[in-house]
C-alpha cells in the first residue's frame, strides 16, 4: 500500500529541490527560480492546493485529484497537467506532450517568462475539472470552464 508523504515533509522536500536547483553544484541555475515561481502561482491560483512528493522526487500539486507534476530536466522545467487534454488552453501555454489523450505539459526553457495570468487560469480550470469529475464522474470530453483572471 502506498503511503503519502505528510504535507509538511513534501513542502520541505520541494523547498530543498528549489534550493538545490538554485544553488547546487556549479552554482545552480535558473530552474530553481522557475520552479519556485510556478509553485507560487499555483498556490495563488488556489490556496487549498496540497503539495506532495511522488515518483522518485517530483513535486505534485493536487486538489480533489492531481493538478500538476513538476520535473527539472537539463535546460528546462516541465510542468505537466494530469488532465491537461481536457482543459481549454486559450493562451496556448501547453507546448509539450500534446499527442496524448490525458496529459499536457508546459516546458519552461531558459529565458522564458511565465505568463502568470494564463497559468493561474489553467490551474483553476484543472481544479474545476477535478471537482466536476469527482462530483459526477464526468464523461470523456468534458471540458472545465475557462477562467479569466485580471492579472
Amino acid at each position: 500500500m502506498k503511503r503519502s508523504i505528510p504535507v509538511e515533509s513534501a513542502s520541505a522536500l520541494i523547498d530543498e529541490k528549489i534550493k538545490e536547483l538554485s544553488y547546487g553544484p556549479g552554482g545552480g541555475d535558473r530552474r530553481g527560480k522557475t520552479l519556485a515561481k510556478g509553485r507560487a502561482i499555483i498556490h495563488r491560483a488556489d490556496p487549498e492546493i496540497l503539495e506532495d512528493w511522488k515518483w522518485m522526487g517530483s513535486p505534485v500539486w493536487s486538489h480533489d485529484g492531481i493538478i500538476a507534476v513538476a520535473n527539472a530536466h537539463k535546460g528546462k522545467v516541465k510542468l505537466t497537467f494530469s488532465h491537461g487534454a481536457s482543459l481549454q488552453d486559450p493562451d496556448k501555454l501547453f507546448n509539450a506532450t500534446l499527442e496524448g489523450n490525458t496529459w499536457r505539459a508546459i516546458d519552461f526553457f531558459e529565458g522564458d517568462k511565465i505568463n502568470e495570468r494564463a497559468l493561474t487560469n489553467l490551474v483553476r480550470a484543472a481544479v474545476d475539472y477535478n471537482q466536476i469529475k469527482l462530483k459526477r464522474k464526468a464523461p470523456a470530453g468534458t471540458r472545465a470552464k475557462v477562467h479569466k483572471s485580471k492579472m
